[in-house]
């Protein structure tokens, strides 16, 4: 037992600092030949990265106990139950629950009540979000249980969003795209795709890799079309002059072990909402006590002692340093194309160590019975990410309006839509939905926010959110290319190499 068990620690750990060493590596080569300067504190940087090591090992775990057979248990009962009402409810408030507890999206959103002069509340921001997202969910598990086609939802919903970013405020269109970037992540996504996958495994006719990924792209559209419709009725942009910056709750300064203690209390304060709603789902509604509530309790732990480490080592450790980087990089002196190839290499470095990624590329690798390799999706949209915070980078040195960069984009992953294939489509959207979070959000903010406040011209508000939204775009469009291209490349070698897909994929491909 102790034997399997340190077999485990270790290679959960292997895993871990697989992920990380690409962000660690960007760092040590720009620090060597463009900043040309150690860190003000390498001990802490050190500290901090094992301290990330450790609590991206323990998220993990706390995935495969807890988060997981949550998702995937409930929507099994209520699919069983038969009561399609309670089902939509569980969806709703488990979705709304979740997207209010983000981490991601709360840095996004005390970021932008700081650059806003509190003209958008990051309470408001936070609660329009995770209502879009709740009913967006909702729509998605309507989706499922009908077996409709997702291409029938969201080319309309991306319709709408091209249609009201031409009448939103400017001050709002980077943000509302960023916001849909961040809404699905490390808390939120792996409960999506383990309801989604679970609901199509349990009702008969639907296909998990077909029917079960999607709920994400439902979640990551909402906020797009809805704080932009907020933004039209009732936004009203703050005197530039009272503009002073904000910090959240969580930056006060307390006595170290306090604030410690606080800091831990407030990631399981964030998880008691879902833990709420399942209990409640549970107990009083389908009437049946939990399958395994020490498993429950063990992984949510694991799941908020994770996250608390990770977000701790982050805060310690590499959040001060991209910010130090970023100054550097922006000192007189310093090419263009030095700030567009570290804006690549971050993105792709952060993007393959962000928790929400990891818990969608195992989901996928397991439904598809390793057909959907894990690891190559993951580089996959980390290498969009990457090219997408350097076009992203590019707008904001040009000063073009971010939705002539944005309205073609989205048109074009419609157009992709129509073409690839069907089993890769939900998939691509997902992890359009899941590519920024806890580790990559804090240091695109900063970038982005960063480059707009020091170019001439610029808005931080209008010009310094939109980074996440194109590190959002870029993998879509990268992921459903890959399909495109397997897919053509099967049927040239040889019309028959199609058997060899999984049923899930061969279900899938185009008619």
């Amino acid at each position: 037992m102790a034997v399997a068990l340190i077999h485990a620690v270790r290679e959960l750990l292997y895993d871990a600092a697989r992920d990380l060493a690409p962000t660690l590596i960007v760092v040590v080569i720009f620090q060597a030949f463009f900043i040309q300067h150690l860190p003000d504190n390498p001990a802490a940087l050190i500290g901090g990265f094992a301290v990330v090591l450790l609590g991206l090992a323990l998220f993990v775990k706390g995935l495969d106990v807890a988060i997981f057979p949550i998702g995937e248990t409930m929507a099994y009962d209520y699919a069983r139950r038969g009561s399609f009402l309670w089902l939509m409810l569980f969806a709703f408030s488990i979705s709304f629950a979740s997207v209010a507890a983000e981490p991601a999206l709360m840095a996004v959103a005390y970021k932008a009540e700081a650059v806003s002069g509190g003209s958008m509340g990051a309470l408001t921001l936070r609660m329009v979000a995770a209502l879009g997202v709740g009913l967006a969910v909702m729509v998605g598990v309507w989706r499922i249980v009908r077996g409709h086609s997702i291409a029938h939802y969201l080319i309309p919903g991306y319709l709408i969003v091209i249609i009201s970013t031409a009448f939103a405020p400017p001050e709002l269109v980077g943000l509302a795209f960023d916001s849909g970037g961040v809404v699905a992540s490390t808390v939120t996504a792996p409960l999506l795709a383990a309801l989604g996958v679970g609901l199509a495994m349990t009702i008969s006719g639907r296909n998990p890799m077909l029917d079960g990924f999607g709920l994400i792209a439902f979640g990551a559209l909402a906020p797009m079309i809805i704080i932009q419709i907020y933004g039209i009725l009732f936004f009203v942009p703050a005197d530039q002059a009272a503009i002073a910056v904000a910090l959240p709750p969580e930056a006060q300064h307390l006595h170290p072990a306090l604030e410690i203690l606080t800091d831990f209390l407030h990631m399981v304060r964030n998880l008691l909402p879902i833990i709420a709603v399942v209990l409640l789902s549970s107990y009083v509604i389908l009437r049946r006590p939990l399958a395994n509530p020490k498993g429950l309790a063990v992984g949510m732990a694991l799941v908020a002692l994770g996250l608390y480490m990770f977000d701790e080592g982050l805060q310690v450790g590499l959040f001060p340093l991209g910010e130090e980087m970023t100054r550097g990089l922006m000192r007189d002196g310093v090419s263009l194309w030095v700030l567009y190839l570290y804006g690549f290499l971050i993105g792709f470095a952060t993007t393959m160590a962000e928790p929400a990624l990891i818990a969608l590329s195992i989901k996928a690798d397991k439904v598809s019975v390793g057909q959907m390799n894990g690891l190559w999706l993951r580089s996959l949209v980390s290498v969009g990410v990457g090219i997408g915070i350097m076009i992203g980078c590019a707008r904001i040195v040009d000063g073009t309006n971010i939705a002539y960069w944005l309205i073609p984009g989205y048109l074009l992953v419609l157009a992709m839509a129509t073409l690839a294939p069907r089993f890769i489509v939900p998939i691509a959207f997902d992890c359009g939905g899941v590519t920024t979070s806890t580790v990559t959000v804090p240091l695109v903010t900063a970038l982005g926010v960063g480059l707009a406040e020091r170019t001439p011209g610029r808005d931080p508000m209008i010009d310094g959110f939109g980074l996440i939204a194109f590190a959002s775009l870029l993998p879509m469009i990268i992921v459903m290319s890959y399909g495109m291209l397997a897919h053509w490349w099967l049927r040239r070698k040889s019309p028959t190499q199609e058997e060899a897909l999984t049923p899930a994929a061969r279900a899938a491909s185009p008619d």
